[in-house]
Parts: C-alpha cells; sequence; structure tokens
C-alpha cells in the first residue's frame, strides 16, 4: 500500500487519465521469453556441426601426419652393426654391378647404293663383381670381334626405330655371352651410338 502526501491510503499507485494499462497478450509473454533465450543460444545447430566436423577432421589430419611420419605407431628404427653395414654395402654393389668399357667401335654398315653409311658406338658391358670384370677382359679382343662382324652386316633400316636398337642390344649381350669365357653377364648398355 502506498500512501500520498495527503495522508490517504492507496491500494495501487495513481494512473495518469486515459492511459489504461492493456493486458499483456499471450504472444507478448513468449516473444519476452525467447528474446533472452535467443541470445543465450548465440550459434544454430547448423553452426555447431559444422564446427564440431571441422575440429574432428583437424585431429584426425594431425593423427595421420603423426602416423605416416613416424612418430607414433611406427616401429623402432633398427641400427646396424659395421658387419651389416659391409654386408649391405656389398649387396648393393651387386645389385649396382660393375661395368667394363668396349673401346669405340665404328664400322661401314651394309648398303645396296651409292652413299656409305657408318655406324660407331660406345659400348659399357655389365657384370656383377670385379673379377668377373677382370675374367672378361681378357676376353675383350674377342668380345670386339664379335661386335665388329655383327655390325658389318647390319643395315640402315635395321637400326630404325626403338624395336631396332631393342634388337640390337639382344644381339650383342648374346654374342658377348657367347665369347665371355663363362663369366656371367648382365646386360650391354650403349653410351653412344652414331649413325652417319
Amino acid at each position: 500500500m502506498a500512501v500520498n502526501a495527503s495522508g490517504v491510503k492507496k491500494d495501487s499507485p495513481a494512473k495518469p487519465a486515459g492511459k489504461e494499462e492493456a493486458p499483456p497478450a499471450e504472444g507478448a509473454e513468449g516473444e519476452a521469453a525467447a528474446a533472452p533465450a535467443s541470445g543465450k543460444n548465440r550459434f544454430s545447430r547448423k553452426k555447431i556441426i559444422i564446427i564440431a566436423s571441422a575440429a574432428v577432421l583437424l585431429l584426425a589430419a594431425i593423427i595421420g601426419g603423426l602416423y605416416f611420419g613416424g612418430f607414433i605407431g611406427g616401429h623402432a628404427k633398427e641400427e646396424l652393426s659395421a658387419e651389416e653395414l659391409a654386408r649391405v654395402a656389398g649387396e648393393a654393389e651387386l645389385a649396382g654391378g660393375i661395368f667394363l668399357d668396349v673401346p669405340d667401335i665404328t664400322v661401314n654398315l651394309a648398303s645396296t647404293g651409292k652413299q656409305a653409311h657408318f655406324l660407331k658406338m660406345s659400348i659399357s658391358v655389365e657384370v656383377s663383381s670385379e673379377l668377373e670384370k677382370t675374367e672378361l677382359q681378357k676376353q675383350l679382343p674377342h668380345v670386339v670381334d664379335q661386335f665388329q662382324v655383327y655390325l658389318r652386316e647390319l643395315r640402315m633400316e635395321d637400326l630404325s626405330g626403338s624395336a631396332g636398337i631393342y634388337r640390337l642390344r639382344e644381339e650383342l649381350l648374346e654374342r658377348v655371352k657367347a665369347v665371355s669365357g663363362g663369366v656371367p653377364v648382365k646386360d650391354v648398355l650403349f653410351r653412344e651410338i652414331l649413325v652417319q
């Protein structure tokens, strides 16, 4: 209860004339209640799902990078002893091969016309070890002879295209194996091929 200046007690405060308070509408209470709720719920459900998905993807990328980088879940690195390193180096030498350079060969190609064609080749022969290389060096004059005889029979058309060069390599490999004296020859490699 309120008491005014004249000492009269009143139950409710005085209202100005002509202004009556309208009872609150049902929707007004719902809007007033929704306004504070929307302030608390700044993020919509869609935004929360997007942020959570991005966080999961980032975490997966970090874990994947660490795993494939060898920081987690990898096998412990083994250290090799000096003896094992020497054995591995020997195997690598065998895998890589040793090369014996054959002296450059220049021959006339067989031709039916008046114009002569020449072939100049630089060849290397691949073997497995230094011992095999020294054994093959002893047979080198026979290897060069075999190459000279075969190459003089070739025509210009025999050397055309990659198929011609492949056939030439196979023929030279067979000829060097025939005169190698039992030395296992791995391959014949061309350092230079010049046809004029």
